[in-house]
């Protein structure tokens, strides 16, 4: 008998997430009874069905098709049928995820974006090959190897940039206020996607975003944490984790992350099918932060990995929620390796639940303080994030209540966002309305629901 190795992934549509894990041997069943037979000999008529339709297309198309494309859209439509995270990832797909979630990859260190069709360089990112050569933000790449950037897409663009360590690229760069364009040449190096900032809000205050749960989410919070204590000292009021527009990630993150700031207690439990296949997962002592009081924003675009460590610290009055209700992905995604050059599947084979028991699947987490933020007029119409229940097939909610919308929009200027201003305030001791909870590790315990527009 083989043992079938597989990958967990918790994360939104676009997210992605990966724990390994070790699926027992099945158990072959030598009894079978009259309605297994009978439903065994109407799958194999099912798949003789498909075999007829397939070879048909093979044989009569006007145009003779690629075999395994056919086999591969075959696979896509049936996945797809299920709910909105099953599918088929081809070999590149399936690369690009595991360096996703890796959150390192072979590189040059420029975070980019496509502007009039050329690659424009929003900033380097610091003791990378890009800062060292002096590329600067603003930058305009015009070829990479002497190639046309222009006519690429922003991603192919960004694979050309990507390759083994150790390896070379030429780029011609345009510069503001330089007449001639400039040659660099640059040796790929490892680079780590940053997933978490901070810097000190208020002077007294911890702000922390986590942008994605990868691989050095944990590590990179934990340094937070310690430079902040180190740079605010005995002042520290407490802390604030903007979770907002986090599509997900990790698992594993997720459960780390809430651990950081938990002494004990379940975090997370998953359940499948069956019974047997529930698992739950604790928090270890030890709280990084050492009790102080923490503030953690979400929106409507906060999903998945997001949602789990935000559900552990509602559950466990560990910190209060500020923003608008999240994004409602409730769900466990298997990734199955089908073998050298053959992609992978992603299979939704569990939902997840939070501390108290609650399945947020096409729900979400309902925050303690709920506050809209001002969004212009031109912006109106693209601020709500429509959720995990408006997605074609999604599993239904547990309870059966489902919600859908929540406004993900975040003010360019933080001078303007309301809900870091209703956080500030809470850390501060100043009640931002007659409702508004007193923060986790306060004096005060969480009461009720507050409205702040």
């Amino acid at each position: 008998m083989m043992r079938k190795t597989s990958l967990i992934l918790i994360g939104a549509a676009a997210g992605a997430a990966l724990t390994l894990v070790m699926t027992q041997p099945r158990t072959v069943m030598v009894g079978i009874g009259s309605a297994a037979r009978a439903a065994a000999a109407d799958t194999y008529r099912q798949l003789n069905l498909f075999g007829d339709v397939f070879e048909r297309v093979r044989a009569d198309y006007v145009e003779k098709p690629d075999d395994s494309k056919l086999i591969e859209q075959a696979i896509n439509g049936m996945l797809n049928g299920l709910d909105p995270h099953s599918s088929y990832m081809d070999a590149k797909s399936f690369r690009d995820m595991q360096v996703q979630t890796r959150g390192e990859f072979g590189g040059l260190g420029i975070e980019v974006t496509m502007e009039d069709g050329l690659i424009k360089v929003v900033s380097p990112i610091d003791d990378t090959p890009a800062s060292k050569a002096g590329i600067l933000a603003n930058d305009i790449i015009t070829t990479l190897d002497d190639e046309a950037v222009q006519g690429l897409t922003l991603n192919q663009a960004v694979e050309k940039m990507r390759g083994p360590v150790n390896t070379k690229i030429r780029l011609k760069i345009i510069r503001k206020g330089v007449d001639n364009p400039i040659d660099v040449t640059l040796m790929r190096d490892n680079i780590r996607v940053r997933s978490v900032r901070a810097h000190v809000e208020a002077d007294d205050i911890g702000y922390i975003r986590i942008t994605t749960f990868n691989e050095q989410t944990t590590e990179g919070l934990k340094k937070e944490i310690g430079n902040l204590q180190n740079q605010i000292g005995d002042k520290l009021k407490g802390f604030v984790i903007d979770l907002r527009n986090n599509p997900g990630g990790l698992l594993e993150e997720a459960v780390t992350v809430s651990d950081t700031f938990l002494e004990r207690g379940e975090i997370v439990s998953t359940r499948g099918r069956n019974p047997e296949e529930t698992q739950r997962r604790t928090a270890h002592p030890g709280d990084l932060t050492k009790g102080k009081p923490v503030i953690v924003l979400i929106n409507g675009g906060s999903a998945s990995a997001s949602e789990i460590v935000a559900g552990a610290l509602q559950d466990h009055k560990r910190a209060t929620l500020v923003g608008t209700r999240s994004f409602g992905k409730g769900s466990v995604q298997t990734i199955i390796p089908l073998g050298s050059g053959n992609g992978a599947l992603r299979l939704t084979t569990a939902r997840y639940y939070t501390p108290s028991g609650k399945s947020i699947q096409a729900k979400g987490i309902v925050p303690d303080i709920e506050v809209l933020q001002d969004v212009p007029d031109e912006l109106k119409a693209r601020t709500d994030t429509k959720g995990e229940a408006s997605l074609r097939g999604h599993l239904k909610g547990a309870e059966g209540e489902e919600k859908t919308g929540s406004q993900s929009y975040l003010p360019q200027d933080p001078k303007d966002d309301k809900a870091l201003k209703v956080a500030d305030d809470l850390l501060h001791g100043i009640k931002s309305s007659a409702s508004t909870p007193a923060p986790a590790g306060s004096d005060g315990a969480s009461g009720d629901k507050a409205s702040l527009r």
